[in-house]
């Protein structure tokens, strides 16, 4: 199975996510998670940091990233590793070939004419969000 990440970037205060916009197929024009292939001899979290910095320059310095789930489409042989990290502190953004931009987590993620993924992409979010409340999340202090 051919290995991909999707990498899920919350700001300080979980109130937005970083999406691209994609500017080629699949889901050209479409907002989804930045991310990639992982290459031959790095291992998944290393794929995760190296596509995470090259599409944005962020860096392991800026975010902790966990490996949080995996998607499996085997008719396509795509394996999908879902990360997620939470920013430390504000960072300048550097686009690679995509557009980024900050959304807000709301309804508005389920409009499947607008986002990538056939609806994974406010499960993944949901699933996420649903993680962190039950580790208390409201009671941990990031550091700055």
């Amino acid at each position: 199975m051919r290995k991909l990440n999707l990498i899920v970037v919350f700001n300080c205060n979980l109130e937005k996510v970083l999406f691209c916009i994609r500017a080629k197929e699949p889901y050209k024009g479409l907002y989804n998670f930045v991310g990639g292939k992982v290459e031959n001899g790095e291992t998944n979290d290393e794929a995760a940091y190296r596509e995470l910095f090259e599409e944005t320059g962020i860096s392991n310095k800026d975010i902790e990233l966990d490996h949080f789930m995996d998607l499996n489409y085997f008719k396509y042989e795509n394996n999908l590793q879902v990360y997620y990290g939470i920013l430390k502190h504000e960072v300048n953004l550097v686009e690679e070939k995509n557009k980024l931009e900050w959304l807000n987590i709301n309804d508005e993620l389920l409009d499947n004419s607008k986002f990538a993924g056939n609806y994974n992409i406010p499960h993944i979010i949901r699933e996420i969000k649903v993680y962190l409340e039950e580790k208390n999340w409201d009671t941990i202090k990031l550091i700055k």
